[in-house]
């Protein structure tokens, strides 16, 4: 399928390296508000065409496009690919709002084409190991779990920092999204939530010294109940200036706990133990352990051509946004709330055909 790619950020490289090297996607277009950042994107990758987005939108050589622009922007730019009658895959989060995503999915729904949204590395051999001992009974029953997400903040290596600490960013709708989405990909849907946040800075220094103020949370804990019956305790935080604690996801069983490496990479390791086994780290069941972002876009485009559900989906990710809001709306008002949404349990995945 024809893929066009609006914004040439710092996330574009890796998905530009990808797409242009899977079977399933032909990069034919790329565009972003710089246009020579997008020319100098399209020499680098062997992208035929660059130019402004709204050339790009008005190609009828462009059958979907990837969205990496801000997440401010995402649904605009989201509305405006579906307006014009093309399949969207995008960055992370959905949107900023539920309200917003909702527009996007109903209008997408109505004009025959699909929506799907990072991240994919739910799809990587990490997570998708893990999927298969859980559902193989390795740990038993799933009871409760543990996830932590502790640093400093992005300021001190991003050069464009400022849309971590504007609404849509923050610890939660940054990186949130990884545990999250692998969590429902592991637990299935989540029921309801309960959270407290702060913000430790009111404002944030780059290396250069250039003030950035904070607008969004950036320590959350979060308590999150799922419809099959586990609770899990959730930690992201902007606000840690070093910790020992890895990065990942614990989930403990009746039988057993199982240990998956951070949700924002594809791979390993994942480890079971137990109360009388020693931890074993399990090999890993599918290829998809390297930096494989792109890889939904690719599973998305074989499911619209088989006619079937895709798995990084519009459903998938408008749950976890809705999950997301409602643990800041939770805080807010000191209160455990039900999450309005649900979504299925996106089915496993071992490979592209």
């Amino acid at each position: 399928m024809r893929i066009g790619v609006i914004g040439c950020g710092k996330i574009s490289s890796i998905y530009f390296k990808n797409l242009t090297q899977l079977t399933q996607t032909d990069v034919v277009r790329c565009a972003d508000l710089d246009v020579e950042r997008a020319k100098e994107a399209a020499a680098r990758f062997g992208v035929p065409a660059a130019g402004t987005v709204d050339e790009l939108l008005a190609d009828p050589s462009v059958d979907l496009v990837v969205n990496l622009t801000i997440p401010a922007a995402h649904v605009e730019v989201g509305l405006a690919a579906v307006r014009a009658g093309k399949h969207v895959y995008g960055e992370k989060p959905l949107a900023i709002t539920t309200a917003s995503a909702g527009q996007l999915l109903t209008e997408a729904t109505d004009a025959g084409v699909r929506v799907g949204s990072a991240p994919d590395t739910f799809l990587g051999a990490g997570l998708q190991t893990a999927r298969a001992l859980l559902d193989e009974g390795a740990i038993g029953t799933p009871l409760s779990g543990a996830v932590f997400m502790l640093s400093p903040g992005h300021e001190h290596w991003h050069p464009a920092p400022d849309f971590y600490y504007q609404p849509g960013g923050g610890p939660l709708f940054d990186m949130g999204p990884y545990y999250l989405t692998g969590l429902v990909s592991l637990l299935g849907p989540v029921a309801a939530v309960s959270a407290v946040a702060t913000s430790g800075y009111a404002t944030r220094r780059t290396p250069q010294g250039r003030e950035i103020r904070v607008e969004v949370p950036t320590h959350v804990n979060a308590v999150l109940e799922f419809e099959g019956g586990a609770t899990v305790t959730a930690v992201f935080s902007f606000d840690v200036p070093a910790s020992t604690i890895p990065h990942g996801i614990e989930l403990y069983g009746s039988d057993g706990t199982l240990v998956v490496d951070d949700p924002n990479n594809f791979g390993g390791p994942v480890l079971v133990g137990g109360r009388d086994v020693e931890w074993r780290e399990e090999s890993l069941r599918t290829p998809w352990s390297a930096d494989s972002r792109g890889l939904g876009v690719a599973e998305m485009v074989e499911a619209i051509e088989a006619g079937r559900d895709h798995r990084a989906s519009g459903a998938l990710a408008l749950h976890v946004l809705d999950i997301m809001e409602s643990i800041h709306t939770a805080a807010e008002r000191g209160a455990r709330l039900p999450v309005a949404s649900t979504c299925p349990r996106p089915a496993p995945f071992t490979g592209l055909a």
